[in-house]
């Protein structure tokens, strides 16, 4: 099939696109975007061939997405009778982690389906709108989340497809990583969409957005040298107002764009100044006017000072994003509150890189300020060869920011399956850790460590769990509360 066909494909908001993989979170996101536009849509997942992940299901089935068996079987939803009863798929849209063999991608290659990757979807919705784009290595799904929430306060209206569900929507019974503009047709330039650029696998390239963020430069899935080049490429085709993180890292991507920070800054940009922390948020000025923000930490500051330069470009005022970040409700599994109990508070954090482990301890360390009790932390590294790429710059970040009496536990490495070389452990990082004098302990079987840690916690103490690809984290999370309590 011609490039020119699947713009067809792309272009067509009434095609049946079927998405294999739905439950993943730019799936589903994908998913229910054009479902709200109103577009015929079916989706598979072998996690609901299994039974799990059953809220995800209901709510897509409650926005008229067709679940279908992962059989190679969709295509009789075109029968009597079926979910797109009379019509022709139009394409099977997949993600990387859809592997070739999935027996629908098998389907279609023999029905001559045309086979999308969601980045070349997503391309089309950015294209199709005024989209802002936010990308950075880290701090991208809450950014994105607080520049849709400011939009949104401030009556513009916009859609929003993202990694991390934005609170304000799981609030309102949706799985919260996507929205449809419900005032403006999907091709009307006018109509904003705020997006997640991801850099991890590269997609970032395939965007020409409107307006560009780039948030930071550091360690996560790829060298910083290789994400540079990819930042590049995503400036050069943002058509509109780019704003670019002050960190130093960045430096050659500042030219002509708005530049955002903590601190007096070296040049005209959007600086968070006069900053006061707190326990569960902070305060700042922004050119004289002042910002209460309800999520707690310095780089959540960062953040909103991103969101403000990004939403300034959008003809919004500070005084009117005001009130919209002070009901900033936050991203699920973005330093969230599950509970207390016995004293001591559960946080779940997808805090799987470097930079992120140190913001979310730092965040920890002074929600503890007035309490006085210690950091008690799980991290679960996911897959075998990030974690063997990031090895040395985590050990370093536990080392950095947790205190001599803070207790850190991990399990053995997430796996989510496939072929790779398994020739490290968790331990190798608990080893490492214990070099630098910190209380690591390694503990393979993750279903022990609930009572473990609930047998070391103490009234005052704080539990933050961290890591990310693993839907069960916040059950986890939720299983050492139900310990504490007992």
């Amino acid at each position: 099939m011609s490039s020119s066909d699947k713009e067809d494909i792309r272009t067509d908001p009434g095609a049946w696109l079927h998405f294999a993989g739905v439950a993943g979170s730019g799936m589903s996101g994908l998913a229910q975007f054009h479902a709200l536009a109103g577009g015929p849509t079916t989706g598979s997942d072998r996690a609901f061939d299994h039974g799990e992940r059953q809220d995800i299901r209901s709510s897509l089935g409650d926005l008229g997405i067709g679940i279908l068996p992962q059989d190679g079987s969709f295509l009789d939803a075109a029968e009597p009778g079926g979910h797109c009863a009379g019509r022709t798929c139009a394409a099977v849209v997949v993600s990387t982690a859809v592997e070739n063999r999935v027996p629908d991608i098998a389907a279609a290659r023999e029905h001559g389906i045309p086979i999308l990757h969601r980045s070349e979807l997503l391309a089309r919705y950015v294209a199709t709108h005024r989209t802002i784009a936010v990308s950075g290595t880290s701090g991208k799904s809450t950014v994105t989340a607080m520049v849709f929430t400011i939009l949104r306060a401030c009556g513009k209206d916009p859609g929003l497809l993202t990694g991390g569900p934005v609170a304000e929507l799981v609030n309102d019974g949706r799985i919260g990583n996507a929205w449809a503009s419900g005032t403006k047709g999907p091709d009307i330039p006018e109509s904003y969409l705020v997006i997640e650029a991801d850099e991890s696998d590269g997609s970032l390239v395939r965007y020409h957005p409107w307006s560009g963020v780039i948030l930071n430069l550091g360690l996560d899935h790829k060298t910083p040298e290789e994400v540079m080049v990819m930042f590049q490429t995503f400036k050069d085709n943002v058509c509109g107002p780019l704003v670019v993180g002050a960190d130093a890292n960045l430096a050659s991507l500042t030219d002509d764009a708005e530049v955002f920070g903590i601190g007096e800054g070296d040049r005209p940009g959007t600086w968070a100044r006069d900053v006061s922390l707190r326990p569960d948020g902070s305060d700042f000025m922004v050119e004289g006017v002042t910002f209460n923000l309800p999520v707690p930490g310095l780089y959540n500051v960062a953040n909103a000072a991103a969101a403000i330069a990004a939403c300034r470009s959008c003809g919004i005022s500070l005084a009117q994003m005001v009130p919209a970040l002070a009901g900033f409700a936050g991203v699920s599994r973005r330093f969230e509150r599950v509970g207390e109990a016995a004293g001591v508070e559960v946080i779940d954090d997808f805090a799987h890189n470097p930079d992120k482990i140190a913001a979310a301890l730092a965040a920890a360390h002074v929600r503890l300020s007035e309490a006085g009790g210690r950091i008690l932390a799980v991290f679960q590294p996911h897959g075998f060869g990030p974690t063997r790429f990031l090895r040395e710059a985590l050990v370093q970040s536990f080392a950095a920011n947790l205190d001599t009496d803070d207790v850190l536990w991990l399990p053995e490495i997430f796996f989510a399956g496939g072929t790779v070389t398994r020739d490290i452990s968790s331990a190798d990082l608990v080893d490492d850790i214990h070099g630098h004098g910190r209380d690591a302990r390694f503990l393979a079987a993750r279903d022990k460590l609930p009572a473990a840690v609930a047998a070391e916690a103490r009234p005052g103490d704080l539990v933050l769990v961290m890591g990310a690809r693993d839907p069960s984290l916040t059950d986890f999370c939720r299983t050492i509360l139900v310990e504490l309590e007992n």
